[in-house]
């Protein structure tokens, strides 16, 4: 639908929303791409109905981009209620206690109906800390459905196909899963798999591994990271894209994102500041709202929930904006160390961020 510029973070609309916002308010905060999930969204209300009234950007009136999962996640989340086989996955519908089979051909399908930018290939999907042989099981099979998901993509023209880098914290998988897709000569590419309880330390070698491996010219999406430190962390290892709820998840608890880490607004010592959440954020809820209103509805009220919401997904959308720019004006590495001393004043840095960024050239004195 538009062009937009990377690095890139993009909310979470499992079910046609951010949970809290509408998509007027996301298109104020400057929101160019969105995500949607395939499994969801063919629960309820079904493909067939999105379809039908025009596709999902008809549907929940968005002009931007929307990237849809393929419900792969779900073999993880959703774990007890699925049945992996080599033809698919068999889920349970959490809702009604319906029987739904998801195979890579019915995946695709889904998102050729639901009508998103960006779509992603079904990947056979382990929790990260898993060992043994069902990871190199789900890294090949991951292989052997990439090519089940072109052959039964019917809209390569309006759709890109992104495949997923599987192999958990296995180099020798991840290598092998890189180089299959690679041939694959796909549009883009994610980093799946991560964020699944792994250790930082192992969590941004895996990054780094595949980030060195994909081709330059070709989008690196990292998926289910949102974590601020992460974020500039893993951009400075090369990753474009990241998609994740913690944001308007951890707003919903009564937590702000501001530059020298967080607020939980819920505790007591915010009951008479009448400071905006982060005094260098220009976003509409921190030009008009104190801390002390903020306070009193944080973890309680709904306008609560969406205002800290706002803030929280304003407040990633600028910090990805400050990225890019630093990049351009070739000032990336200054950027990255005012902003960790912003995190960390006394400059007691965890070390695997100094490990990570040393390993890209980026000391953090």
């Amino acid at each position: 639908h538009k062009t937009f510029h990377t690095p890139i973070f993009m909310p979470v609309g499992t079910q046609g929303t951010v949970k809290g916002l509408t998509s007027a308010q996301l298109k104020c905060i400057g929101c160019p791409i969105i995500l949607g999930n395939t499994y969801h969204l063919g629960h309820r209300p079904g493909a067939d109905v999105v379809a039908a009234l025009g596709g999902l950007h008809s549907f929940m009136n968005w002009d931007g981009n929307i990237l849809t999962d393929s419900g792969g996640f779900q073999m993880v989340s959703l774990l007890d209620l699925a049945e992996i086989t080599e033809e698919g996955v068999k889920f349970q519908s959490p809702h009604d206690g319906t029987e739904m089979i998801l195979t890579p051909e019915k995946s695709i399908q889904l998102q050729n109906q639901i009508g998103a930018d960006i779509i992603m290939a079904l990947d056979d999907v382990v929790k990260s800390t898993t060992t043994g042989p069902r990871v190199e099981e789900a890294c090949r099979r991951t292989i052997r459905w990439i090519d089940r998901c072109i052959k039964a993509h019917a809209r390569p023209h309006d759709q890109n196909l992104f495949g997923i880098v599987q192999g958990a914290l296995d180099p020798n998988l991840r290598a092998y899963c890189l180089d299959e897709l690679i041939k694959r000569q796909l549009p883009g590419y994610a980093i799946g798999g991560l964020s699944g309880g792994e250790s930082k330390e192992k969590f941004w070698r895996v990054v780094l591994q595949c980030t060195n491996a994909l081709p330059r010219d070709k989008p690196r999406y990292l998926m289910g990271v949102g974590y601020p430190i992460d974020l500039v962390v893993c951009v400075s290892l090369g990753v474009d894209m990241f998609d994740c709820v913690y944001p308007s998840r951890t707003a919903r608890f009564g937590t702000a994102f501001v530059r020298s880490g967080t607020l939980n607004l819920k505790n007591g010592v915010f009951a008479d500041d009448l400071s905006p959440i982060d005094p260098m954020c220009g976003c509409f809820v921190c030009k008009n709202y104190t801390r002390a209103y903020l306070h009193l509805l944080a973890g309680k009220d709904q306008v609560g929930a969406q205002l800290l919401t706002y803030h929280n997904i304003s407040f990633l959308v600028r910090l990805m904006e400050r990225l890019r720019q630093s990049l351009l004006d070739g000032k990336f590495p200054l950027f990255v160390r005012d902003f960790f001393l912003d995190q960390f004043p006394a400059k007691d840095y965890p070390q695997w961020v100094r490990d990570a960024l040393n390993e890209v050239g980026i000391e953090l004195a």
